[in-house]
Protein backbone atom coordinates (compact mmCIF):
# COMPACT_ATOMS: atom_id res chain seq x y z
CA UNK A 1 0.00 0.00 0.00
CA UNK A 2 1.04 3.65 -0.95
CA UNK A 3 0.86 6.35 1.88
CA UNK A 4 1.14 9.90 1.41
CA UNK A 5 1.81 11.82 5.04
CA UNK A 6 2.06 15.35 5.42
CA UNK A 7 4.76 16.54 7.34
CA UNK A 8 6.40 13.29 8.31
CA UNK A 9 9.41 15.20 11.02
CA UNK A 10 7.40 18.09 12.83
CA UNK A 11 6.20 18.21 15.06
CA UNK A 12 9.10 15.88 17.09
CA UNK A 13 6.67 12.30 17.02
CA UNK A 14 5.00 12.35 13.81
CA UNK A 15 8.35 10.57 12.80
CA UNK A 16 6.31 7.75 14.57
CA UNK A 17 3.37 7.63 12.36
CA UNK A 18 6.29 7.10 9.57
CA UNK A 19 7.86 4.45 11.43
CA UNK A 20 4.63 2.38 12.16
CA UNK A 21 3.56 2.88 8.93
CA UNK A 22 7.08 1.50 7.43
CA UNK A 23 6.86 -1.39 9.93
CA UNK A 24 3.66 -2.61 8.98
CA UNK A 25 4.66 -2.62 5.35
CA UNK A 26 3.35 0.70 3.75
CA UNK A 27 5.39 2.54 0.85
CA UNK A 28 5.82 6.12 2.40
CA UNK A 29 5.69 8.87 0.61
CA UNK A 30 6.73 12.40 3.01
CA UNK A 31 5.39 15.96 1.30
CA UNK A 32 6.46 18.42 4.02
CA UNK A 33 8.06 22.21 4.32
CA UNK A 34 11.57 21.27 5.05
CA UNK A 35 14.28 20.26 2.72
CA UNK A 36 14.90 16.41 2.43
CA UNK A 37 18.69 16.95 3.72
CA UNK A 38 16.94 17.95 7.32
CA UNK A 39 14.53 14.83 7.71
CA UNK A 40 16.77 13.24 10.16
CA UNK A 41 18.48 9.62 9.01
CA UNK A 42 16.04 7.54 10.28
CA UNK A 43 13.28 9.09 9.07
CA UNK A 44 14.79 8.81 5.70
CA UNK A 45 15.13 5.12 5.64
CA UNK A 46 11.26 4.78 6.40
CA UNK A 47 10.12 7.49 3.76
CA UNK A 48 10.38 5.95 -0.05
CA UNK A 49 10.13 9.20 -1.37
CA UNK A 50 9.78 12.84 -0.77
CA UNK A 51 8.47 15.76 -2.04
CA UNK A 52 8.85 19.54 -0.66
CA UNK A 53 7.13 22.05 -1.00
CA UNK A 54 6.43 25.52 0.76
CA UNK A 55 3.09 25.20 2.45
CA UNK A 56 1.09 21.97 3.32
CA UNK A 57 -1.82 24.02 3.91
CA UNK A 58 -1.37 25.97 0.75
CA UNK A 59 -4.20 23.46 -0.91
CA UNK A 60 -3.56 24.06 -4.77
CA UNK A 61 0.23 23.14 -3.66
CA UNK A 62 -0.71 20.28 -2.20
CA UNK A 63 -3.03 18.73 -5.08
CA UNK A 64 -0.29 19.33 -7.47
CA UNK A 65 2.35 17.34 -5.30
CA UNK A 66 -0.62 14.71 -4.71
CA UNK A 67 -0.79 14.77 -8.72
CA UNK A 68 2.67 14.34 -9.25
CA UNK A 69 3.02 11.75 -6.97
CA UNK A 70 -0.23 9.63 -8.72
CA UNK A 71 1.81 9.89 -11.69
CA UNK A 72 4.35 7.87 -10.70
CA UNK A 73 2.76 5.28 -8.94
CA UNK A 74 -0.69 4.28 -7.32
CA UNK A 75 -1.45 6.20 -3.98
CA UNK A 76 -3.70 4.49 -1.55
CA UNK A 77 -4.24 6.95 1.14
CA UNK A 78 -2.98 10.50 2.33
CA UNK A 79 -2.73 10.94 6.41
CA UNK A 80 -2.26 13.76 7.99
CA UNK A 81 -1.82 13.56 12.46
CA UNK A 82 -1.59 17.82 13.10
CA UNK A 83 -4.74 19.91 13.28
CA UNK A 84 -3.76 22.52 11.19
CA UNK A 85 -3.46 19.83 8.50
CA UNK A 86 -6.78 18.19 8.41
CA UNK A 87 -8.68 20.10 6.38
CA UNK A 88 -5.75 20.75 3.05
CA UNK A 89 -5.89 16.67 3.41
CA UNK A 90 -9.31 16.13 3.05
CA UNK A 91 -9.76 18.89 0.57
CA UNK A 92 -6.59 17.30 -1.35
CA UNK A 93 -7.83 13.64 -0.73
CA UNK A 94 -11.36 14.69 -2.16
CA UNK A 95 -9.97 16.20 -5.29
CA UNK A 96 -7.72 13.61 -6.37
CA UNK A 97 -9.96 10.76 -5.99
CA UNK A 98 -8.32 8.78 -2.60
CA UNK A 99 -10.75 7.29 0.21
CA UNK A 100 -10.42 8.85 3.82
CA UNK A 101 -11.63 11.59 5.71
CA UNK A 102 -13.63 13.16 3.77
CA UNK A 103 -13.98 17.60 3.56
CA UNK A 104 -17.54 17.67 5.13
CA UNK A 105 -16.23 15.37 8.33
CA UNK A 106 -12.68 17.30 8.19
CA UNK A 107 -14.99 20.93 8.50
CA UNK A 108 -17.33 19.38 11.18
CA UNK A 109 -14.80 17.99 13.06
CA UNK A 110 -12.87 21.94 12.94
CA UNK A 111 -16.05 24.07 12.96
CA UNK A 112 -17.18 24.26 16.55
CA UNK A 113 -20.10 25.90 15.74
CA UNK A 114 -21.05 23.90 12.44
CA UNK A 115 -20.11 20.76 14.69
CA UNK A 116 -22.34 21.61 17.66
CA UNK A 117 -25.17 22.43 15.53
CA UNK A 118 -25.55 19.06 14.21
CA UNK A 119 -25.21 17.08 17.12
CA UNK A 120 -27.72 18.71 18.76
CA UNK A 121 -29.93 18.23 15.84
CA UNK A 122 -28.74 14.76 16.47
CA UNK A 123 -29.94 14.79 20.24
CA UNK A 124 -26.23 14.61 21.65
CA UNK A 125 -26.07 16.93 24.75
CA UNK A 126 -24.05 20.02 23.96
CA UNK A 127 -23.41 23.50 25.06
CA UNK A 128 -25.67 25.95 23.57
CA UNK A 129 -23.45 28.00 20.83
CA UNK A 130 -23.33 30.27 17.89
CA UNK A 131 -20.89 31.84 15.09
CA UNK A 132 -20.61 36.04 15.60
CA UNK A 133 -19.38 37.64 13.29
CA UNK A 134 -20.01 41.14 14.68
CA UNK A 135 -20.04 42.50 18.13
CA UNK A 136 -23.72 42.76 17.99
CA UNK A 137 -24.02 39.32 17.26
CA UNK A 138 -22.20 38.34 20.31
CA UNK A 139 -23.81 40.15 22.65
CA UNK A 140 -27.21 38.78 21.03
CA UNK A 141 -26.12 35.91 22.23
CA UNK A 142 -25.06 36.72 26.23
CA UNK A 143 -28.22 38.32 26.58
CA UNK A 144 -30.15 35.13 24.88
CA UNK A 145 -28.22 32.58 27.40
CA UNK A 146 -26.67 34.21 30.41
CA UNK A 147 -23.32 34.53 31.79
CA UNK A 148 -21.03 32.80 31.96
CA UNK A 149 -19.77 32.00 28.53
CA UNK A 150 -16.32 30.63 26.49
CA UNK A 151 -15.25 32.96 23.54
CA UNK A 152 -12.85 30.81 21.10
CA UNK A 153 -12.20 30.44 17.56
CA UNK A 154 -14.30 28.69 15.59
CA UNK A 155 -11.52 26.14 14.60
CA UNK A 156 -8.62 24.88 16.89
CA UNK A 157 -7.08 22.73 19.31
CA UNK A 158 -6.58 23.34 23.30
CA UNK A 159 -7.65 26.44 24.91
CA UNK A 160 -5.67 29.13 23.09
CA UNK A 161 -6.98 32.21 22.15
CA UNK A 162 -10.49 30.57 24.58
CA UNK A 163 -11.34 33.61 26.74
CA UNK A 164 -13.77 32.84 29.58
CA UNK A 165 -16.70 35.48 29.92
CA UNK A 166 -18.23 36.10 32.84
CA UNK A 167 -19.41 39.45 32.52
CA UNK A 168 -20.34 42.43 30.08
CA UNK A 169 -16.97 43.97 30.58
CA UNK A 170 -15.18 40.56 30.33
CA UNK A 171 -17.47 39.95 26.83
CA UNK A 172 -16.19 43.76 26.06
CA UNK A 173 -12.17 42.72 26.28
CA UNK A 174 -12.81 39.45 24.74
CA UNK A 175 -14.72 41.30 21.40
CA UNK A 176 -11.50 43.37 21.65
CA UNK A 177 -8.97 40.64 21.97
CA UNK A 178 -10.57 37.99 20.12
CA UNK A 179 -10.39 40.22 16.59
CA UNK A 180 -14.09 39.84 16.54
CA UNK A 181 -14.10 43.94 16.39
CA UNK A 182 -11.97 44.04 14.02
CA UNK A 183 -13.99 41.46 11.81
CA UNK A 184 -12.61 38.17 12.89
CA UNK A 185 -14.99 35.21 13.44
CA UNK A 186 -15.78 33.72 16.70
CA UNK A 187 -17.41 30.90 18.64
CA UNK A 188 -19.49 32.22 21.09
CA UNK A 189 -20.88 29.08 23.59
CA UNK A 190 -22.51 28.82 27.15
CA UNK A 191 -20.46 27.61 29.73
CA UNK A 192 -21.05 24.47 31.26
CA UNK A 193 -19.67 23.60 34.41
CA UNK A 194 -18.23 20.54 35.68
CA UNK A 195 -15.02 17.94 35.01
CA UNK A 196 -13.33 17.91 31.87
CA UNK A 197 -11.62 14.88 30.28
CA UNK A 198 -11.28 13.39 26.74
CA UNK A 199 -12.02 10.07 25.15
CA UNK A 200 -9.51 8.89 22.49
CA UNK A 201 -10.45 6.57 20.11
CA UNK A 202 -8.43 4.58 17.08
CA UNK A 203 -11.40 4.16 14.74
CA UNK A 204 -12.16 1.17 12.25
CA UNK A 205 -14.46 1.60 9.43
CA UNK A 206 -16.40 3.92 11.75
CA UNK A 207 -16.32 1.44 14.56
CA UNK A 208 -14.40 2.00 17.61
CA UNK A 209 -10.89 -0.38 17.71
CA UNK A 210 -8.66 0.76 20.81
CA UNK A 211 -10.31 3.73 23.09
CA UNK A 212 -8.82 5.25 26.23
CA UNK A 213 -10.16 7.85 28.99
CA UNK A 214 -8.14 10.74 30.12
CA UNK A 215 -8.78 13.16 33.42
CA UNK A 216 -7.92 16.90 33.77
CA UNK A 217 -7.25 17.87 36.69
CA UNK A 218 -8.06 21.11 36.75
CA UNK A 219 -9.82 22.07 33.77
CA UNK A 220 -7.95 23.00 31.22
CA UNK A 221 -9.06 26.78 31.37
CA UNK A 222 -8.13 27.34 34.65
CA UNK A 223 -4.37 25.57 34.04
CA UNK A 224 -3.54 27.21 31.26
CA UNK A 225 -4.24 30.62 33.09
CA UNK A 226 -2.61 29.77 36.76
CA UNK A 227 1.05 29.41 36.92
CA UNK A 228 0.89 28.12 40.55
CA UNK A 229 -1.08 25.01 39.46
CA UNK A 230 0.97 22.17 38.46
CA UNK A 231 -1.57 20.70 36.05
CA UNK A 232 -2.30 17.00 35.21
CA UNK A 233 -3.39 14.77 32.58
CA UNK A 234 -4.15 11.09 33.55
CA UNK A 235 -5.47 7.86 31.97
CA UNK A 236 -7.46 5.12 33.74
CA UNK A 237 -7.03 1.65 33.39
CA UNK A 238 -10.50 1.19 34.95
CA UNK A 239 -12.31 1.20 31.33
CA UNK A 240 -14.69 -1.15 32.25
CA UNK A 241 -16.15 0.54 35.29
CA UNK A 242 -19.86 1.34 34.71
CA UNK A 243 -19.22 5.21 35.52
CA UNK A 244 -17.73 5.30 31.87
CA UNK A 245 -20.28 3.55 29.86
CA UNK A 246 -22.32 7.15 29.24
CA UNK A 247 -18.90 8.71 27.88
CA UNK A 248 -17.95 5.55 25.63
CA UNK A 249 -21.79 6.00 24.25
CA UNK A 250 -21.32 9.41 23.52
CA UNK A 251 -18.25 8.66 21.78
CA UNK A 252 -19.91 6.50 19.41
CA UNK A 253 -22.83 8.07 18.54
CA UNK A 254 -20.52 11.50 17.58
CA UNK A 255 -18.07 9.10 15.26
CA UNK A 256 -21.25 7.86 13.43
CA UNK A 257 -23.21 11.08 13.07
CA UNK A 258 -19.89 12.75 12.23
CA UNK A 259 -19.11 9.93 9.20
CA UNK A 260 -15.76 9.52 10.63
CA UNK A 261 -14.21 6.38 9.41
CA UNK A 262 -10.84 5.24 9.84
CA UNK A 263 -9.16 7.56 11.94
CA UNK A 264 -7.52 8.64 15.23
CA UNK A 265 -10.54 10.59 17.48
CA UNK A 266 -9.96 13.05 20.35
CA UNK A 267 -13.27 13.60 21.92
CA UNK A 268 -13.39 16.23 24.75
CA UNK A 269 -16.57 15.84 27.39
CA UNK A 270 -17.44 17.73 30.59
CA UNK A 271 -19.65 15.91 33.41
CA UNK A 272 -21.09 18.30 35.74
CA UNK A 273 -24.60 19.01 37.31
CA UNK A 274 -26.30 19.01 34.01
CA UNK A 275 -25.17 15.72 33.13
CA UNK A 276 -22.72 14.26 30.45
CA UNK A 277 -22.13 17.13 28.01
CA UNK A 278 -20.51 16.43 23.90
CA UNK A 279 -17.15 19.56 24.24
CA UNK A 280 -15.63 18.76 20.83
CA UNK A 281 -13.75 16.05 18.77
CA UNK A 282 -10.86 16.04 16.18
CA UNK A 283 -10.63 13.04 13.62
CA UNK A 284 -6.93 13.10 14.37
CA UNK A 285 -4.33 12.04 17.50
CA UNK A 286 -4.80 14.12 20.72
CA UNK A 287 -1.43 16.45 21.57
CA UNK A 288 1.28 16.66 23.96
CA UNK A 289 2.23 12.99 23.08
CA UNK A 290 -0.70 11.21 24.94
CA UNK A 291 -0.37 8.48 22.85
CA UNK A 292 3.07 7.92 24.08
CA UNK A 293 1.13 8.04 27.98
CA UNK A 294 -1.51 5.34 26.41
CA UNK A 295 1.40 3.08 25.55
CA UNK A 296 3.28 2.92 28.59
CA UNK A 297 0.20 2.77 30.39
CA UNK A 298 -0.93 -0.30 27.93
CA UNK A 299 2.18 -1.72 26.85
CA UNK A 300 1.65 -1.82 22.94
CA UNK A 301 2.42 0.88 20.37
CA UNK A 302 -0.49 2.82 19.67
CA UNK A 303 1.35 4.12 16.17
CA UNK A 304 1.60 0.64 15.17
CA UNK A 305 -1.83 0.24 15.87
CA UNK A 306 -2.85 3.03 13.78
CA UNK A 307 -0.94 2.27 11.21
CA UNK A 308 -1.99 -1.75 11.08
CA UNK A 309 -5.57 -0.22 10.81
CA UNK A 310 -5.02 1.86 7.80
CA UNK A 311 -3.36 -0.87 5.59
CA UNK A 312 -4.61 -3.95 6.97
CA UNK A 313 -8.21 -2.47 8.21
CA UNK A 314 -7.90 -3.93 11.58
CA UNK A 315 -6.39 -3.74 15.14
CA UNK A 316 -3.32 -5.66 15.78
CA UNK A 317 -2.47 -5.83 19.63
CA UNK A 318 -4.97 -5.83 22.76
CA UNK A 319 -4.73 -2.73 25.04
CA UNK A 320 -2.96 -4.10 28.46
CA UNK A 321 -4.93 -1.74 31.04
CA UNK A 322 -2.42 -3.22 33.72
CA UNK A 323 -1.19 0.97 34.38
CA UNK A 324 -2.51 4.05 35.07
CA UNK A 325 -0.20 6.66 33.55
CA UNK A 326 -0.55 10.60 33.12
CA UNK A 327 1.68 13.72 32.86
CA UNK A 328 2.26 16.47 35.06
CA UNK A 329 3.18 19.94 33.77
CA UNK A 330 5.74 21.99 36.34
CA UNK A 331 5.85 25.40 35.61
CA UNK A 332 8.93 28.01 36.44
CA UNK A 333 8.16 30.22 38.89
CA UNK A 334 8.55 33.00 36.82
CA UNK A 335 9.17 33.97 33.47
CA UNK A 336 13.35 34.81 32.33
CA UNK A 337 15.70 32.05 32.46
CA UNK A 338 15.77 28.80 34.24
CA UNK A 339 18.71 28.53 37.08
CA UNK A 340 17.62 25.34 38.58
CA UNK A 341 15.58 22.44 40.25
CA UNK A 342 14.31 22.18 43.65
CA UNK A 343 13.07 18.78 44.70
CA UNK A 344 13.96 16.18 41.98
CA UNK A 345 16.01 14.34 44.03
CA UNK A 346 13.28 13.80 46.50
CA UNK A 347 10.77 12.87 44.24
CA UNK A 348 13.14 10.12 41.97
CA UNK A 349 14.26 8.61 45.70
CA UNK A 350 10.23 7.70 46.36
CA UNK A 351 8.72 7.02 43.16
CA UNK A 352 12.00 6.82 40.39
CA UNK A 353 10.42 3.32 39.38
CA UNK A 354 7.38 4.82 38.09
CA UNK A 355 9.07 7.74 36.04
CA UNK A 356 8.37 6.50 32.29
CA UNK A 357 9.59 9.79 31.11
CA UNK A 358 10.97 13.61 31.90
CA UNK A 359 11.76 17.05 30.56
CA UNK A 360 13.59 19.30 32.67
CA UNK A 361 15.51 22.21 30.29
CA UNK A 362 19.19 22.67 31.49
CA UNK A 363 19.44 25.80 33.59
CA UNK A 364 20.16 28.81 31.12
CA UNK A 365 17.24 27.89 28.80
CA UNK A 366 14.82 29.94 28.36
CA UNK A 367 11.39 29.82 30.45
CA UNK A 368 8.28 29.34 28.08
CA UNK A 369 4.65 31.02 28.74
CA UNK A 370 2.39 29.18 30.69
CA UNK A 371 -0.41 29.49 27.82
CA UNK A 372 2.33 27.24 25.76
CA UNK A 373 0.79 24.26 27.39
CA UNK A 374 1.45 21.36 28.80
CA UNK A 375 4.88 20.16 27.79
CA UNK A 376 6.09 24.85 26.93
CA UNK A 377 8.28 23.41 30.03
CA UNK A 378 9.19 20.89 32.36
CA UNK A 379 7.17 18.04 32.93
CA UNK A 380 6.79 14.20 33.97
CA UNK A 381 5.05 10.95 33.31
CA UNK A 382 4.73 8.56 35.07
CA UNK A 383 2.11 5.24 36.06
CA UNK A 384 1.10 2.92 38.43
CA UNK A 385 -1.26 0.02 38.74
CA UNK A 386 -3.51 1.83 40.73
CA UNK A 387 -4.98 4.97 39.41
CA UNK A 388 -6.09 6.52 43.03
CA UNK A 389 -2.01 5.93 44.02
CA UNK A 390 -0.89 7.36 40.76
CA UNK A 391 -3.08 10.40 41.26
CA UNK A 392 -1.27 11.44 44.84
CA UNK A 393 2.29 10.37 43.11
CA UNK A 394 1.13 12.99 40.58
CA UNK A 395 0.25 15.71 43.61
CA UNK A 396 3.25 15.25 45.82
CA UNK A 397 5.59 16.13 42.29
CA UNK A 398 3.60 18.82 42.38
CA UNK A 399 3.99 20.19 45.63
CA UNK A 400 7.38 18.83 45.88
CA UNK A 401 9.49 19.38 42.71
CA UNK A 402 10.00 23.92 41.93
CA UNK A 403 11.24 24.75 38.58
CA UNK A 404 13.59 27.96 39.83
CA UNK A 405 14.06 31.39 37.30
CA UNK A 406 15.32 35.04 37.41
Amino acid sequence: MNIIFIEPSFPYNQREFVRALAAVGANVIGIGERPVEHLDSDVKGWLKDYVQIHSVVDEAVLLAAVKAIQGRLWVDRIEATVEAHIMAAATVREAAGIPGTSPQTAFLCRDKPAMKEMLRQAGIPCAKSARARTANEAWEFAHAVGFPLIVKPPAGAGAAATFHVRSGEDLQRAILESGLADGATVAVEEFIEGHEGFLDTLTIDGKVGHEFITHYYPNVLEAMRQRWISPQMVVTNRMDAPGYDEVKGLARKVIKVLGIGTSATHMEWFFGPKGLHFSEIGCRPPGVGQWDVYNAANEFDLYFEWAHALVHGSTHSQASRRYAAGMIALRPERDGTITGYSGVDEINRKYGEYVVAAHLPEPGMPTQPVEGGYMANAWMRMRHPDYDTLRAILSDIGQTIRVHAN
